[in-house]
């Protein structure tokens, strides 16, 4: 698989010596590339070839003999498998190049180890369990069929999709598609059987005006003895659409991804795309940007802290944080034009300038605000009824973190410090790096009291960054003609958006979008539901899923 043509760092290898066998230990001293090259040729015998990528990835074509043996070495190291998607005739080779993206602790290195395959291949799941949802979804997508996989149900492509309907083909072209009216088969949601079990089905339609989902009970009693969740009937085709654009008309697709991570994603999205390009955007620009962000972050909290109170009956507790959030909201608006601060983040930089009188206008309101919050904060920590619903329900158990990729708010209430604004930091954050806010009981008061730090942490970065932004350029100089003579290339990027860690991967070839990729922190974090509810009543499920606040779009792309 020839790697040259979308890099521009040169091929690194490990060159000859004489390995034993030692146990290789994790060291943040010890380079990225030397640690992965020593790994693969102790377990496999091979010297591999590791490309640098763009944005601190490193790319590691494998053979199949030599993949089949590294998958369960990565999990013994504490690898953490972060992506898994498909690119068709990648590089020109005909076929499918399988990503395995990982992350290991203490590197800010990514490994996308790489693996070619026809229409049928092997499953990781077994050593990888969060592959499951990733080997569906190229299931779906290219009609990939994973013999081995322990579950081969449909994704994304619900029962209404014809067979054989893969839209991310390279075969397959936009348009309207016949829809089976009367499928054969329901889908085959998971039997717990036993006496006194029953299933309480709930959704895709609710109550609500909330996005559509499915929620499958199995209880004894009132306590859950099981939970099953189905997604995906909001499939909008968003990776599909964005193939053949110019990147510049991919930016409002980014931005439709999940209306409340506009910023995270048309960011995550444009950072790829000048890593590609070689576009170095402003201080300012940078400034800017983490400032939207952190308002971002903000006002999604809020969100969560009301919503978390209003599930329990407590409007007079309620009513401060939705009113806080309709002040940020006015903000956005005030600093962007739009509540959700859209059309506002472009590539090279940003669209428009935010006059200084506006920044102090927002740092004044920002004085007020944090006394008062961290007073209402208080009230809310003084009242027992609040604690006695909050304390001890639906707990995470921290030991599901690694082997589900869970990340943001809910992973560090149960004691992960995970945070790509520190780990994988991108943009100002390497020079102004926020405070990390960490609990460790996983429940949904913990995710209560990390969210309203978090609101705070953002509040003081936010003032911070208005009390030293420079002055000079919105936008690179440079990027009107890095656009137009954007080389064929390939990047990742990631951001902490207010639920976690968002991915983004983009490869371009002569000029227009060839693959985009999107995961969003939502994909992986709706797996913690499962585990968070079970042991609980099934009256507490919605306090339970407020609190982890999950993205149905987000994740149904």
């Amino acid at each position: 698989m020839n790697l040259s043509k979308n890099t521009n760092d040169s091929l690194i290898s490990a060159g000859t010596r004489l390995r034993d066998n030692r146990q290789i230990t994790v060291s943040p001293t010890v380079q990225a590339t030397q640690y992965a090259t020593d790994l693969i040729f102790d377990v496999s015998g091979e010297e591999p070839q590791i490309t640098r990528g763009k944005n601190h990835e490193f790319y590691i074509p494998l053979g199949e003999n030599e993949f089949l043996k590294i998958v369960p070495a990565l999990s013994e190291k504490g690898f953490v498998l972060i992506s898994l998607f498909c690119v068709q005739d990648f590089e020109d080779n005909p076929g499918f190049s399988l990503f395995y993206m990982f992350r290991l602790s203490g590197y800010t290195d990514v490994f996308a180890f790489m693996r070619h395959v026809e229409m049928e291949t092997t499953s990781i799941a077994k050593v990888f369990p969060y592959a499951c949802w990733y080997e569906r979804e190229i299931s779906d997508g290219f009609g990939i069929e994973f013999t081995d996989a322990f579950d081969k149900r449909r994704l994304f492509l619900h029962e209404a999709y014809p067979e054989g309907f893969h839209p991310l083909l390279k075969s397959f072209k936009n348009g309207k598609i016949q829809a089976v009216k009367n499928p054969k088969e329901a889908y085959p949601f998971k039997q717990v059987e036993g006496k006194g079990v029953y299933q309480i089905p709930v959704g895709p339609v609710h109550a609500g005006i909330i996005e559509p989902g499915h929620f499958r009970f199995s209880v004894i009693g009132e306590p859950i003895l099981n939970l099953e969740i189905r997604l995906f009937y909001k499939h909008r085709g968003i990776e599909k659409l964005a193939e053949g654009k110019r990147p510049s008309a991919c930016i409002p697709i980014a931005e439709a991804i999940s209306g409340d991570e506009t910023v995270a994603n048309a960011v995550s999205f444009c950072m790829a795309v000048e890593k590609i390009a070689g576009i170095e955007i402003p201080t300012r620009a940078s400034y800017l940007r983490a400032i939207l962000l952190e308002l971002e972050r903000i006002y999604s909290h809020m969100g969560d802290l009301s919503g978390m109170i209003t599930d329990i009956g407590f409007p007079r507790m309620t009513t401060p944080f939705l009113i806080h959030r309709e002040k940020f909201f006015r903000q956005n608006e005030l600093l962007t034009g739009s509540r959700f601060m859209r059309s506002v983040i472009d590539l090279g930089g940003i669209k428009k300038d935010i006059p200084a009188e506006v920044l102090s206008k927002l740092a004044i309101y920002l004085k007020t605000f944090v006394p008062q919050f961290e007073s209402e904060i208080k009230d809310v920590n003084a009242s027992s009824s609040l604690i006695d619903r909050f304390s001890t329900t639906g707990i995470l158990k921290k030991k599901f973190i690694v082997p589900l990729n869970l990340t943001g708010p809910i992973a560090r209430a149960a004691g992960a410090s995970y945070d790509v604004r520190l780990d994988h930091p991108y943009g100002i954050y390497k020079d102004k790096p926020p405070e990390r806010a960490i609990k460790t009981t996983g429940d949904v008061l913990s995710r209560f009291k990390v969210k309203a730090a978090e609101i705070l942490n953002s509040a003081t970065l936010i003032q911070e960054l208005i009390a030293s932004i420079p002055e000079g350029a919105i936008v690179a100089e440079v990027t009107e003609f890095a656009l137009s003579n954007i080389p064929h290339g390939y990047a990742l990027s990631m951001v902490e958006a207010a639920r976690g860690q968002n991915l983004h991967w983009v490869y371009v070839r002569n000029g227009l979008i060839e693959r985009y990729k999107v995961r969003t922190a939502s994909f992986c974090n709706w797996q913690a539901i499962e585990h968070a509810v079970l042991g609980n009543v099934v009256p507490d499920f919605p306090l339970i899923n407020k609190s982890l606040n999950l993205s149905y779009a987000g994740t149904d792309l």
